[in-house]
Order: structure tokens, then C-alpha cells, then sequence
């Protein structure tokens, strides 16, 4: 799996202010969220999810051969496997998950899971993030701009809020493709953000740079 531009946004959007002991990503594909997780926070215990055989085995070599692989684990299982066996609570839950709806696949199954949300429907995100969050615990995902509405009303059902909202386009005179949601407990009002990634093709903005300048060699 190559490493995609909403993967690494989130991994560096994700807040960390509550200095988060344990954190969770949901659907790790090749770890990518955690790593930069592990390599942003001091949290003692950073674990992973991921249902795919291959990604898995490709998780598990990405966090061993990290710097913080003493720090990291992958489990290869399904959420709901998850959910049904794990007792404690994550203070941090981070997830990039599957969201195209519509009503076509390849012929690569490994990436239809990856793609395809009738691999993770949203309301099981939700539910199992309410489940698995710490009272005081922050949940970010990043989906398509035109389903923050309804992510945002099925969280609600379980007492999730929206604290901070960042809405991407790729460029300046592109639509918003992408939001970034910053989920807790507490209902207080969102904080709106914004951002643009280039201001022509390979010429990232300011504001871009600053965020993933950490995870690049090259920007």
C-alpha cells in the first residue's frame, strides 16, 4: 500500500494536547497514522488494528523497524473482533477509514476492503470509538467533505462531538474534498479550520508545509 496524503494528514492534525498515554488507529493499512503518532507524542502504548493479511504483515515491519517499534502493536483482527475483546480504554483513537459508497468494485479484493465502506460502515466506526474512547478521550478521522454532515449526526447518537473541524481542498480554487473531525464527549462549540494543500501542482502552501514538514525528507 502506498502512503496517501490523508493518511499523513491526519497523523499530523490529530491533537496531542491532552498528552495521550495510550493511542489507537483503526484500519492501519501500513501504520503510517501511528507512526507519526509515536513519533509526535510520548504515549507509552500505541496500538493498531488492521483486518488485512497482507497490510498487516507490512504494519508489523514498518513498527519494528521504527524507532519507537517498543511502543507500537498491530493487531490482526476485525473491529468488531476488537471491540468484543479489548478491556481498556484509548485516550487517542485515530482512523483513516474505507469511504467509497459507491456502488462499483475492482477485481483486487485487498483493495476494495481498503476503499470500499460496506468494509467498515461508518455507524461501526462510531459506535466502537464511543466504546473503546476514555472519558476524556479525543477521536479524529478523516472522510469526504460531503459526509461530514451525517458522520457528525450518527456520532451524536452516541454522544460524540464535534471539537474541531478542518475542511481540505487541494488547491485554492478547488471544492473542499476532505474533513478532518476531532471528536470528544464534552459538547462544546467546533472550532472551523481550513486548508489548502498546493497553490499550483507541487507547490504546497505555507500553511500545508508547516503541518507534515516533520514526516517529509523532501517538501
Amino acid at each position: 500500500m502506498k502512503i496517501g496524503t490523508d493518511g499523513v494528514l491526519l497523523g499530523a492534525w490529530a491533537s496531542i494536547k491532552n498528552s495521550p498515554f495510550s493511542i489507537l488507529d483503526i484500519g492501519a493499512g501500513t501504520g503510517i497514522i501511528a507512526l507519526q503518532l509515536a513519533q509526535r507524542s510520548h504515549a507509552e502504548m500505541v496500538d493498531a488494528i488492521e483486518i488485512d493479511a497482507n497490510a498487516y504483515e507490512q504494519c508489523v515491519d514498518n513498527f519494528e523497524n521504527s524507532a519507537w517499534g517498543d511502543r507500537l502493536f498491530c493487531y490482526h483482527a476485525s473491529l468488531e473482533e476488537f471491540v468484543a475483546e479489548i478491556e481498556d480504554t484509548y485516550d487517542l483513537i485515530v482512523s483513516n477509514p474505507p469511504f467509497y459508497s459507491e456502488d462499483y468494485k475492482t477485481t483486487a479484493a485487498p483493495r476494495d476492503i481498503a476503499r470500499f465502506n460496506d468494509a467498515l460502515p461508518f455507524e461501526e466506526l462510531i459506535e466502537s470509538a464511543s466504546i473503546l474512547l476514555s472519558d476524556e478521550g479525543i477521536f479524529s478521522v478523516i472522510i469526504p467533505r460531503k459526509e461530514e454532515e451525517n458522520f457528525i449526526k450518527i456520532a451524536s447518537e452516541v454522544n460524540l462531538f464535534p471539537n474541531r473541524i478542518c475542511r481540505v481542498r487541494g488547491n485554492e480554487s478547488s471544492e473542499e474534498k476532505r474533513s478532518m473531525l476531532e471528536f470528544s464527549f464534552q459538547n462544546t462549540p467546533a472550532k472551523i479550520e481550513n486548508l489548502t494543500i498546493e497553490t499550483s501542482r507541487h507547490n504546497y502552501t505555507e500553511e500545508y508545509k508547516k503541518l507534515v514538514k516533520q514526516f517529509y525528507l523532501k517538501l
